[in-house]
């Protein structure tokens, strides 16, 4: 289930995840960016058998707080699930997004996105990621400029302002 909400992230209800999606229904997310005491990304890449956008390389995790849980403790919850991390996280900021994926399915999210530094190697669920990688924003910038299929529509949409926070309030 995830959380419905309207333009100011108040919740309006439930709905099963899929069909969220299939509807292209508004609701909640969290994405987390964990980068390392170096200054590195780190990304992972998303299981093939992902139901969206499978195969494609994006931030640390990813997911939905559930009916009764904090945004906070969702982003520390998919952490876990999906790379067997923990860090301290800090809700840097949030935006609305809407955006068409494969298998005739949207993105309609209020993403709450969260960053955290950790040296820790994951180590990753497989039905959740198929790989991951520390790369500094250099490489990165680089490397989705020639190949920007490779990545997430929302990493894409967020991945600038995630570096401009960090610019701002880090020095590595």
């Amino acid at each position: 289930m995830v959380i419905l909400v309207d333009e100011m992230d108040n919740k309006t209800g439930t709905m099963e995840k899929l069909e969220a999606h299939r509807l292209g229904t508004l609701h909640r997310a969290v994405s987390v960016f964990i980068m390392n005491s170096k200054g590195e990304w780190l990304l992972q890449k998303r299981a093939f058998s992902k139901y969206h956008s499978g195969g494609l390389w994006t931030n640390t995790c990813c997911g939905h707080p559930r009916p009764e849980e904090t945004n906070e403790r969702a982003a520390n919850r998919r952490l876990q699930e999906e790379m067997g991390l923990s860090a301290g996280l800090k809700e840097i900021f949030q935006f609305n997004y809407e955006e068409k994926l494969d298998n005739h399915l949207t993105e309609n999210e209020i993403d709450h996105v969260f960053l955290g530094i950790s040296d820790e190697e994951p180590v990753v669920n497989p039905d959740e990621v198929n790989e991951w990688k520390y790369v500094n924003y250099k490489s990165l910038v680089n490397d989705m400029n020639q190949f920007p299929e490779n990545y997430t529509v929302w990493f894409k949409i967020i991945m600038n302002k995630v570096n401009k926070h960090i610019v701002k309030n880090f020095i590595f």
